[in-house]
């Protein structure tokens, strides 16, 4: 079943937590999920359970898959459970998948765990229970949304991004932004520069100077399904979770630019609830690929060593976009030629520096310019 025979695709958000190592089942899970046409937020190894509930509870996801060998069941999923309670998000079930005894099913179904697959669970049942899940959900009122979103209510603007996302009428209620010169940041650059990486260091460094941060992570549907594989998160969250660093992951839909559906009321509604930064990291982006201008206040396009020449880089399309620029990946040989290469093109105009994650490297000027009002570096 395609995701264009259902109203929207289901989200569901797997995750790994503690010295579990073993990953290669879940990301089979992860890409049949996306087969089956719906959007997977994979989160990646050794998380920890507060992680995991605080990435479930601002993806207001579906679902929440969890699997596990370690024999950790009876441990982490009351935990889960708890978490679940304490953060206000009972609605969202809890599945597991795992090396879990027959005996112990029971007891997991006891404290609130919806279902429990062991190796042997056909694909076809583990997509409809997951199906069936996600089509129980409902998203609240506009009343309850507006009334917790005016309280700052982290939920209320999750489940606020979720009514926007499914075309819910939320009876007049929007989010008009004022331009300002340095509140939106687009970020692109074509896929494998490190583009999720250099955002998570850099939100880290906007975070260390007292700036709320909120991140939109599009990454692309499938033109055959309409699943997504929502990788980008797991290179951004924290073992701790941040109360002003918010991350929502988005599939592109049909959407063609980098972009995808809805994205401007987004950024809109993440703005209007008081993050100082939105950063919006397009789909991995072609030359054409310029739809972010039209979103962010400034763009800043992600290279890395050796991704072009000055030919390349005197090309138009998302060249003449860019505000900014940052040869990525510095560690890497041929950073020095590539930065040279490229401010011998684009002049003292646009500003242009070298980061490197592996490093910590090039993030505190990146970050001066992010927060100083538009005008030259």
């Amino acid at each position: 079943m395609k995701s264009d025979d259902l109203h929207h695709p289901p989200r569901i958000l797997l995750a790994k937590i503690g010295l579990d190592g073993h990953d290669r089942g879940v990301k089979v899970l992860a890409r049949a999920f996306r087969d089956a046409g719906m959007d997977v937020i994979y989160t990646g190894l050794w998380q920890t359970c507060e992680a995991t509930m605080h990435a479930a509870l601002q993806e207001d996801v579906d679902v929440v898959g969890v699997s596990l060998l370690s024999a950790a069941h009876m441990t982490v999923m009351p935990e889960l459970v708890r978490l679940r309670r304490d953060l206000g998000i009972e609605e969202i079930p809890l599945v597991l998948g795992g090396i879990v005894p027959e005996s112990d099913h029971p007891k997991l179904r006891e404290i609130g765990v919806a279902a429990v697959f062991n190796p042997g669970s056909s694909m076809d049942q583990i997509t409809e229970t997951l199906r069936a899940l996600s089509a129980a959900r409902r998203v609240p009122p506009a009343s309850a949304l507006k009334e917790g979103f005016e309280r700052r209510d982290v939920r209320a603007l999750a489940r606020t991004l979720t009514a926007i996302q499914r075309d819910v009428d939320l009876g007049g209620w929007s989010f008009p932004r004022a331009r300002n010169a340095s509140r939106v940041l687009g970020i692109t650059g074509a896929p494998g520069v490190g583009k999720s990486s250099f955002i998570a260091r850099l939100s880290r460094e906007l975070r260390g100077r007292g700036r709320k941060v909120a991140v939109v992570c599009v990454d692309p549907s499938s033109p055959v399904t309409g699943g997504a594989l929502l990788g980008d998160r797991l290179r951004m969250m924290g073992q701790e979770p941040d109360a002003n660093f918010f991350i929502r992951s988005v599939s592109s839909g049909r959407v063609s630019d980098g972009l995808g559906p809805h994205c401007e009321e987004i950024v809109g509604a993440m703005l209007a609830f008081g993050f100082d930064h939105v950063l919006v990291e397009t789909v991995g982006a072609g030359q054409a690929d310029v739809g972010v201008r039209g979103l962010a206040d400034r763009v800043l396009l992600v290279l890395m060593p050796e991704s072009g020449d000055s030919i390349q880089f005197s090309k138009a399309g998302i060249m003449e976009i860019a505000d900014a620029f940052v040869i990525n990946k510095a560690d890497l040989p041929g950073a020095d030629a590539s930065l040279a290469q490229l401010t011998g093109v684009i002049g003292a105009d646009r500003p242009a520096w070298k980061s490197s994650t592996m490093r910590g490297e090039g993030f505190a000027d990146v970050a001066n310019w992010v927060v100083a009002p538009a005008g030259p570096a």
